[in-house]
């Protein structure tokens, strides 16, 4: 992977496998990324690893490389098969994402090892940690930190719900145990900045805490869309989600416009007073590196000799139609066996 000092890469990403909240295309957003020259860029959907193998597949066809991830929904401290709600403060705005259900954090796979644990997790969740949306836990993260690099993630992860409740200590605990379990290098805090205050409130606290944790900073922007004009088809999909129209004044939106595929040199600019936080975007790129194997999975059954399976199967399709119909089978049934059996052929099925 080629790179440069003035070049950037965006590692916080929601596609359209991002149900109802990503509006970004992955082919159209892929497309937006190879003409900035970026040389690589990273797919982390809400709670899912879904859109994995079609990223991956497009960015290598397309000469940049693809990042696996996901923004992981993580218990508040809780086992995920607890389904209990967890207040940390009055239960305000501030207070635990989902009404106190799970909080966010962003991981990315630096090896296929990495990635494969990324899909365990992911199942785990859907499986067992189930409470209004799919949720790891600590756990889980334990098990399965092996080729992983993590962050502090957006202003739902805990580090950052934490310190706005004022709660330092706390925050510092918790982002030191996650350094523990990433290993060293491996737990980055996440600097974004879109012009929002809650962003703002917590900047000097996050500063403050990767300076005496001695953990890297790393900057993102928390991309939903490829380009700056989709801020508004967005907003409309928003609506879809959460059932309400574009012009209800209570409805869930973002508060910004900023959640694009931003150049290299915006973001540079936005993050001009940390260079190291952007650099360290080509850094954790530099060591990303998955790919997936394609296997046939399909079981192997013995046939007789001098018979092939496809052969097999098709006279064995050939005696249940006979003893299905003892009278007869007739020229339809006959071509529609005929066709499945092509289908399923050629499928390698």
């Amino acid at each position: 992977m080629s790179t440069n000092g003035d070049s950037f890469v965006h590692l916080h990403v929601h596609t359209e496998y991002s149900m109802l909240d990503g509006a970004a295309r992955i082919k159209q957003l892929l497309g937006a990324a190879v003409e900035q020259n970026m040389p690589a860029i990273a797919i982390t959907d809400h709670g899912n690893m879904f859109g994995a193998y079609d990223f991956w597949s497009t960015a290598t066809s397309m000469g940049i490389r693809p990042i696996i991830g996901t923004e992981a929904y993580f218990t508040p401290g809780t086992h995920r098969t607890d389904r209990t709600r967890v207040r940390w403060g009055d239960g305000g705005e501030d207070d635990v994402s989902g009404g106190g259900a799970y909080t966010h954090m962003t991981l990315l796979s630096s090896s296929t090892e990495g990635m494969h644990n990324l899909f365990r997790m992911s199942s785990l969740a859907s499986i067992e940690g189930q409470y209004y949306k799919p949720r790891m836990d600590r756990e889980l993260l334990s098990r399965f930190s092996t080729g992983l690099i993590g962050t502090t993630g957006c202003p739902g992860g805990e580090i950052q719900t934490r310190l706005r409740l004022g709660q330092y200590d706390a925050a510092r605990e918790a982002a030191a145990e996650f350094r523990d379990v990433f290993g060293e290098g491996n737990f980055y805090v996440e600097l974004m900045d879109h012009g929002l205050e809650v962003e703002k409130r917590v900047k000097t606290d996050l500063l403050r805490l990767a300076k005496e944790l001695n953990l890297p900073l790393v900057a993102t922007n928390d991309l939903h869309y490829t380009h700056a004009a989709d801020a508004d088809a967005h907003d409309k999909l928003l609506c879809v989600q959460a059932g309400a129209t574009i012009h209800d004044p209570k409805r869930f939106k973002f508060e910004s416009q900023e959640y694009y595929l931003k150049s290299a040199a915006e973001m540079r600019h936005i993050f001009r007073d940390f260079p190291d936080a952007c650099d360290n975007t080509l850094a954790i790129a530099e060591r990303c590196e998955s790919s997936f194997e394609k296997r046939d999975l399909m079981p192997r059954f013995p046939v007789p000799e001098g018979e092939t399976e496809a052969s097999w199967f098709a006279k064995e399709v050939e005696i249940g139609l006979q003893r299905r119909f003892p009278s007869g089978v007739s020229d339809a049934h006959k071509a529609q066996a005929a066709y499945e059996i092509d289908v399923i052929i050629k499928m390698g099925f």
